[in-house]
């Protein structure tokens, strides 16, 4: 899919890598900002909550910037809603439910390094993809951190309940990454923004059917105004307005660019943790966390940054063409 051609915002002389990087801001806040509904909430209700709004803000960012010429067959969009039954609905129960075991700082660095390396690692298996020999290394080393990683968290503070929500962490990465490279085939046809829209919609509901139980657990009335401000800002910042900028700047300079840009989501997501939740690493998971993401820098890369590209570029990356344009953000 070219987002340049199917999102329907007017040109500007916006930088468009100031608006990826207010893209990785919103997406990389989102972690802490979850874990503050999720301390005060069930995990799958606050999972409702953040996407049952976002998706009423992307139907809403649809109507306002949105092809109005779009047709969009039922069968394109049945493909859409099993997609956010992947990508939304198990992606976002296993995280919240992480969140409520673990660090959203955890969360900030497993998440949007361990999806692009799961991707890259299945590419190469399956020889979809070269093996290029920064390829091989930089998945090796993401392995090595990632060990490195999940041991600091076992011995470090939060002992087995922290090392059990990380687990759950990577397997929203897994199904991330299956998102990811099941997309293009099943998401085919549909612009951008409007198939977002279709898969939040969709896992939306499946989080409201899940999380219907628990509703009745909560007191309303007494949950804080904080926890309101943050469902609001998940919807609309990270969920609907993140979107909107990241098809934005990739319609500029390419999804090859953009993708090198997702790996400031754990630096911010990390700002973020530190700031608000005073959250921190210990010397291991530190040390894990750096190598992880130097790795998953060069397996993606290449050891190459890609140039920028005109309105209509895919970018030379031969991971590029594979990533999905039409996603839900990593958080």
């Amino acid at each position: 899919m070219d987002s340049a051609k199917t999102i329907n915002t007017p040109k500007s002389k916006d930088n468009p890598y100031l608006l990826l990087t207010v893209t990785m801001v919103l997406w990389g806040s989102a972690f802490s900002s979850s874990k503050t509904v999720v301390e005060q909430l069930p995990y799958s209700v606050a999972a409702f909550l953040r996407f049952g709004g976002g998706a009423i803000a992307l139907l809403l960012a649809v109507r306002l910037f949105g092809r109005r010429d779009a047709r969009v067959a039922p069968r394109d969009r049945g493909r859409a809603a099993l997609a956010g039954l992947l990508g939304v609905f198990v992606y976002n129960l296993s995280f919240f439910w992480g969140l409520s075991l673990a660090p959203s700082m955890d969360a900030g660095v497993i998440v949007p390094v361990m999806s692009p390396v799961l991707t890259t690692a299945f590419l190469l298996i399956t020889r979809k993809e070269s093996a290029s020999p920064a390829r091989i290394a930089g998945l090796g080393l993401g392995v090595v951190g990632a060990v490195v990683f999940f041991v600091g968290a076992s011995t470090g503070g939060g002992g087995a309940t922290r090392l059990t929500g990380d687990l759950l962490f990577l397997l929203s990465a897994v199904c991330w990454a299956a998102f990811t490279l099941s997309g293009p085939r099943v998401l085919a046809g549909i612009e951008p923004l409007r198939a977002t829209a279709y898969a939040t919609c969709a896992g939306a509901v499946a989080l409201g059917l899940f999380s219907a139980p628990r509703l009745g657990d909560v007191n309303w009335g007494e949950l804080p105004t904080g926890v309101w401000l943050n469902v609001v800002f998940l919807a609309v910042g990270p969920t609907a307005l993140a979107n909107l900028l990241y098809y934005r700047g990739v319609g500029t300079v390419g999804p090859a660019s953009a993708s090198v840009m997702m790996f400031l989501v754990p630096v911010f997501g990390s700002s973020a943790a530190m700031i608000f939740l005073d959250e921190s690493f210990g010397a291991v998971q530190a040390a894990g966390a750096l190598v992880l993401l130097a790795g998953a820098v060069l397996a993606v890369t290449q050891g190459r940054l890609p140039g920028r590209r005109g309105p209509a570029g895919d970018g030379n990356s031969a991971h590029a063409p594979r990533r999905v344009r039409a996603v839900t953000d990593d958080a």
